[in-house]
């Protein structure tokens, strides 16, 4: 059946004024400007300012990590920005930006050291406005998820080589803070490693751990759980951890050997506790149990504890030679003194929310590095742990409910797209929103509560 209807013709021009896409944008800029991440990055960064340069690095990198934080995944989308003078100022030329980074890779020590300090300064200003919704303001442990990704390169790129998955690129390390079940997470750390960079490499776990450490504000040095899957569950990482006054938490993956095996089958019927969902609730055929005292543990750290999670396949699931009796086991090591079985293993097994951390950052800028050389990209990544970082203080800062959980997409879509009309009367610069936009409301309650935190002085 044929249509009657007929579809109203529409006339473009390009002759509208002070309107503005990214209207939305107004929400990372006010993030920028109550954590004092613009401060601290134009000071940190004030070395790098040629004389007489029209341009504040520290500006130029911010709008970098706005760029990615709306969407951008290459240095010359700041253009986006650029036309756009009246809501996010005076913005440098594609050329102007490439030598800073040229610039900053020519001394990539001082300059991720920069990029850091700055990042921690305004991150414990973040937490701070934050009050009950920082991490770690009830009093509990905060998870430090550390998990390697792939970034694949389509072209040749220093220092970029096969991966374990037979891909070719780059396997980062990362390190992301878990704001638990109602919110989102932060980069703490975002390492560089070649391709062919090993998933369970000690050095680099210490190396990550310790880019994140640096990182926390120091009142909250003592609340620090620290997780990983069984690619950290070697000897020389978790000595690291354990080191006497360090006082780290940690749940970390354990690989299953011969003879955990043989001390599986040993367990008595009456050793398996029923193991808990995702929602804390027993989980029919699921059970776990704790091999501490039938295993010889010598040499690893004094107080670990080994727990093992048995379950049954789900329907379809192919078995491997791990799996015994039709079971599937996995093991974590932990130095959590109390706490029932399943309530540490369900800690544990939460991890799985990196994963989320590492997709919504592959969204800001982390699924392609567009650089060539090996510290241009390490710059680049202290970007996008920058865009990364201004979403989240701004989730945490001025929205509540669901939308404190919002992947990048849905933010930018939901929020950042709507467009808007720059008014200017009164001495007051207005920027004006259509009424029918379904989230309005929700905009501008949250720019109200940005607007109404004081900036650092």
């Amino acid at each position: 059946m044929q249509t009657t209807a007929s579809q109203r013709k529409i006339v473009m021009s390009a002759d509208g004024a002070g309107l503005v896409s990214q209207a939305g944008g107004l929400l990372l800029l006010e993030t920028l400007r109550v954590t004092g991440l613009d401060k601290a990055l134009s000071a940190q960064l004030e070395r790098w300012r040629p004389a007489r340069a029209i341009h504040d690095p520290g500006k130029v990198i911010a709008d970098l990590a706005l760029t990615l934080a709306l969407g951008g995944d290459c240095l010359a989308d700041i253009a986006m920005l650029r036309a756009q003078p009246g809501l996010f100022g005076l913005v440098a030329s594609d050329p102007t930006v490439s030598r800073l980074i040229d610039a900053l890779a020519a001394d990539p020590t001082g300059a991720l050291k920069a990029i850091r300090a700055a990042r921690a300064t305004a991150r414990e200003r973040a937490w701070a406005l934050a009050g009950q919704n920082a991490p770690g303001a009830d009093g509990e442990l905060i998870p430090l998820d550390i998990d390697a990704t792939i970034v694949i390169a389509h072209s040749d790129k220093q220092h970029a080589a096969p991966t374990w998955k037979r891909s070719y690129g780059f396997h980062p390390m990362t390190v992301f803070a878990d704001h638990g079940a109602g919110g989102a997470g932060e980069p703490l750390a975002l390492l560089l490693r070649p391709g062919n960079a090993g998933s369970n490499t000690a050095a680099d776990h210490i190396e990550a751990a310790r880019l994140a450490l640096a990182q926390f504000p120091k009142h909250r040095r003592r609340q620090v759980l620290i997780r990983t899957d069984s690619g950290g569950g070697t000897h020389e990482f978790l000595s690291w951890l354990s080191r006497p006054g360090r006082r780290l938490a940690y749940s970390i993956g354990f690989t299953l050997t011969e003879d955990i095996g043989a001390a599986i089958l040993g367990l008595p019927a009456d050793a398996w506790t029923p193991a808990y969902d995702s929602g804390g609730r027993v989980r029919p055929g699921a059970w776990v149990a704790e091999l501490s005292g039938m295993l010889d543990l010598a040499g690893w750290p004094r107080g670990m504890r080994l727990i093992v999670r048995k379950e049954r396949p789900h329907p379809g699931a192919q078995l491997r030679f791990t799996d015994i009796d039709g079971h599937r086991f996995t093991c974590f090591v932990t130095n959590t003194k109390r706490g029932q079985l399943a309530d540490l293993e369900l800690r544990h097994r939460r991890r799985a929310r990196c994963e989320d951390r590492i997709r919504a950052a592959k969204d800001t800028g982390l699924r392609n590095l567009p650089l060539h050389d090996f510290a241009q990209n390490q710059i680049w990544l202290e970007v996008v742990a920058l865009a990364c970082e201004l979403l989240t203080w701004m989730q945490m800062l001025a929205l509540d409910g669901p939308a404190r959980r919002y992947e990048p997409k849905r933010l930018r879509l939901r929020l950042f797209a709507v467009a808007g009309r720059l008014v200017r009367g009164g001495r007051r610069l207005r920027l004006r929103i259509a009424t029918h936009w379904p989230w309005a409301s929700q905009i501008t309650s949250a720019i109200t509560r940005l607007q109404a935190l004081p900036a650092p002085t």
